[in-house]
């Protein structure tokens, strides 16, 4: 299969499924097996085309006057191990949104349209740097090890957050769909994350993932591809879930926006804050009437959502 044509299936594909997963009217059974058939089939040819079949949704990222991209800094010797660093054109102890894309665990790229254009339009003139952040994927590397280099990362963006004018103490997780699991399962247990020489960060943000309670994700009806990801073992989910992982409040305040036209996220989603509440820390759940890739692509545009998420920075302090 050539290229172009890769490309254009895969977004077509789940263009495609995110509007199957937001049709009232297309339910039950048959549209579970349509959407599980799906979204296996576009994560396996994404997959199969490495990086480059996900370069359609590869965009330049405008930068607004006298901002920069410090592109592809390592924090580790594996060549996933990059971030790009976006800086503002004034900084000098700025505030940093350190970015996880998604991509089930197995696909996606720190430099996609969605993962990154918005945010760096709506934060970097009000002075925030953005980390975006890549890390090693399935099969090469399993969940727990990927939640691991994320760790990694953050470790290695505050030690170096004063060379690009950024205050190693004022970090805000953020991460979608599979990226949200990992900076939700490191905020869950932040041990992860001090073992890997990071310190404490100030909240984190957690943009529509179904899999805070790995668990019961697995135990219940779920896509095929979850299988993949988890695997069969009990002691394994257990391992990389963040409702099971958390004991103790979050070392900041956690926000969980969950997308309204799927069932399992909202629940995850809310289940998971009330635990952190009962725990003593404060967690929010921010349900949203849009699909899972516009969860992440649109925030940043202006708006209710965004007004809503920057709402939740501020009070962190940080805005």
């Amino acid at each position: 299969m050539s290229l172009v044509r890769n490309r254009f299936i895969l977004r077509s594909g789940l263009a495609a499924l995110g509007a199957c997963l937001l049709m009232p009217a297309f339910a039950g059974p048959l549209k579970d097996a349509i959407v599980d058939r799906m979204l296996t089939r576009k994560l396996e040819q994404a997959q199969d085309g490495g990086a480059a079949a996900m370069e359609g949704q590869m965009l330049p990222v405008p930068l607004p006057p006298g901002a920069r991209l410090e592109k592809d800094f390592s924090y580790g010797s594996d060549p996933a191990q990059k971030m790009d660093i976006y800086i503002p054109q004034h900084t000098g102890l700025a505030p940093v949104i350190f970015m996880v894309h998604g991509g089930a665990w197995m696909v996606g790229d720190k430099g996609m349209s969605k993962v990154i254009i918005n945010k760096a339009a709506r934060w970097l003139p009000k002075g925030y740097v953005i980390v975006s952040v890549n890390y090693p994927m399935l099969p090469n590397s399993p969940v727990d090890q990927q939640a691991r280099d994320v760790a990694k990362a953050l470790s290695v963006a505050q030690a170096n957050a004063a060379s690009w004018g950024a205050d190693a103490s004022r970090f805000v997780l953020m991460g979608h769909s599979a990226g949200a699991h990992l900076v939700t399962l490191i905020s869950a247990d932040p041990q992860i994350a001090y073992s890997a020489g990071a310190k404490p960060w100030l909240g984190t943000v957690s943009l529509d993932s179904a899999s805070m309670d790995v668990v019961k994700t697995m135990e219940d009806k779920h896509y095929s591809f979850y299988d993949k990801v988890f695997g069969s073992d009990p002691n394994f989910w257990r391992q990389v879930s963040p409702y099971q992982r958390l004991t103790k409040a979050p070392p900041g305040p956690v926000l969980m926006v969950c997308g309204t036209g799927r069932a399992d996220s909202c629940p995850q989603a809310q289940a998971f804050a009330q635990k952190v509440i009962s725990l003593g820390g404060k967690a929010t759940v921010l349900p949203q009437g849009m699909n899972h890739g516009d969860i992440n692509g649109k925030l940043g545009e202006p708006g209710g959502y965004t007004d809503a998420v920057e709402n939740f920075l501020r009070s962190l302090g940080v805005s």
